[in-house]
């Protein structure tokens, strides 16, 4: 049964795997540092991956696109997120692996049309009617997670915005809460949301909190209260994509309280509703009251796409509105889906001539310590040198990846013999109960008679 309960944003906190990753780590001249922004080695292709930003910069993408290739745990991911923070903080990164278009619900095209549309943002000047205020209240209500019963989610959320003039309460839901958490937004702070899409846009703590309960010296410049009534027609800028106006167009009603409650989100979108969504963008573009901006659509396992989803993807790369797009693989030679041919990466050859590759390789022993290092430092690990040095034997003998996995189950096994610091005797302990690729090859192959099929 679900409660309400005030929820700091901290609970909903959430180390991901790229969270580490700043940019490119490049100097001006577009030599890669050693370690710099998260980034460790690869240097070739970092520095292959700053022309290509330079080139987006510039507008010399069009009809181009890239492929990352390289073995599995050779940063290619990483390489991908560093190119869109490099392009700046509005960017849309949209991330799909190639299984993820076989639905059961969506046609291929669709999934794929819908991914390169959430890949296009669209930066939109002018006066919107908004919620404004500094938030008073902040009461989370939460449910068990629809496919783990063991973690609590945000469901919707009471919160109150005050001003200078009055003060006004909401419920408002999921979609709103998320944004809030994700932003660290917390009572005190000043908010704005839009009344038509329900966008949070955190303006900063309010000066009155600030001068309260806050120390001095506090970093951040403190804002004043806002001044009037909560309600308000404001000027200001704010970002959406391609896809969110295609499904504030296909819902047809719209409006602030639709996303409050849950105004479902159309599956499949009309093209006909597109045609009119980029007509509308085209002349807010010519009005001078819009700005496109592409952003990064990453393609992961491209290998599993097939002839159709391909030709669809030729056809994007060569449209008016089209993202940058990124793809990456870990295959060799390999069948081509939906056809008998035999291609590097299980790409058609006509694609693959069109494309700016960039190859990874495996890190270095040095390279897997320094990433390690970065890693704990992310998951607030404190590991003891020799452990260092034996994780990182191990992810030599192993994979990166395995040695990445076992910080936070080391460092929960220190957790429970009351110690905050990681010993060689976690890492080894935990290696024991977790076993990597190979290990569990082996099992399956001793076991196989066992298993069923």
């Amino acid at each position: 049964m679900s409660s309400i309960t005030p929820i700091s944003p901290r609970g909903f906190a959430r180390v991901g795997a790229h969270s580490h990753i700043k940019g490119l780590g490049l100097d001006e001249n577009l030599k890669a540092k050693l370690a710099a922004d998260g980034m460790v080695g690869q240097t070739e292709a970092r520095e292959a991956a700053g022309i290509i930003v330079r080139m987006i910069k510039a507008g010399k993408m069009a009809g181009r696109a890239v492929l990352l290739a390289g073995p599995p745990g050779t940063g290619k991911t990483a390489i991908a997120i560093a190119i869109a923070r490099e392009l700046g903080r509005d960017v849309p990164f949209i991330t799909l692996s190639g299984s993820e278009i076989y639905s059961s619900e969506l046609k291929k095209t669709e999934v794929l049309m819908q991914a390169v549309r959430k890949a296009i943002g669209v930066r939109l000047h002018e006066t919107r009617k908004v919620y404004e205020g500094e938030l008073t209240q902040f009461d989370i209500r939460t449910a068990k997670h629809a496919y783990n019963p063991y973690q609590q989610v945000p469901e919707s959320a009471r919160i109150t915005l005050t001003t200078k003039s009055e003060s006004r309460s909401f419920n408002v839901g999921s979609s709103i809460v998320v944004a809030m958490l994700n932003q660290g937004i917390r009572i005190g702070d000043v908010v704005q949301i839009d009344a038509e899409t329900g966008k949070v846009i955190r303006v900063g703590r309010s000066e009155e909190v600030a001068e309260k309960y806050e120390i001095a010296g506090y970093d951040e410049k403190p804002v004043p209260r806002p001044s009037g009534p909560v309600e308000k027609e404001k000027e200001f800028v704010y970002v959406v994509t391609l896809h969110d106006l295609d499904q504030m167009q296909a819902q047809a009603r719209g409006g602030f309280f639709s996303l409050l409650f849950g105004g479902g989100e159309v599956k499949e979108i009309d093209p006909e509703i597109r045609r009119r969504v980029d007509e509308y963008v085209k002349q807010r573009v010519e009005d001078g009251t819009a700005e496109i901006i592409p952003g990064v659509f990453f393609l992961d396992d491209v290998s599993m796409l097939d002839i159709e989803a391909f030709s669809f993807l030729s056809t994007v790369l060569e449209s008016e509105l089209a993202p940058i797009v990124i793809f990456a693989t870990n295959r060799g030679i390999t069948t081509v889906r939906g056809t008998d041919l035999q291609a590097p990466h299980g790409m058609p050859l006509d694609l693959l001539d069109r494309l700016l590759i960039i190859n990874t390789r495996l890190y270095t022993e040095e390279e897997i310590m320094e990433i390690l290092k970065i890693r704990a430092r992310e998951e607030d690990v404190n590991i003891m040198e020799d452990a260092l040095n034996h994780l990182t034997k191990i992810g030599v003998e192993t994979s990166l990846r395995y040695a990445v996995q076992l910080l936070s189950p080391a460092a929960e096994k220190a957790k429970s013999e009351k110690r905050n610091v990681v010993t060689k005797e976690d890492i080894e302990v935990v290696r024991k109960l977790f076993a990597d690729v190979k290990r569990s090859v082996e099992y399956v192959k001793q076991y196989e008679e066992y298993m069923l099929r």
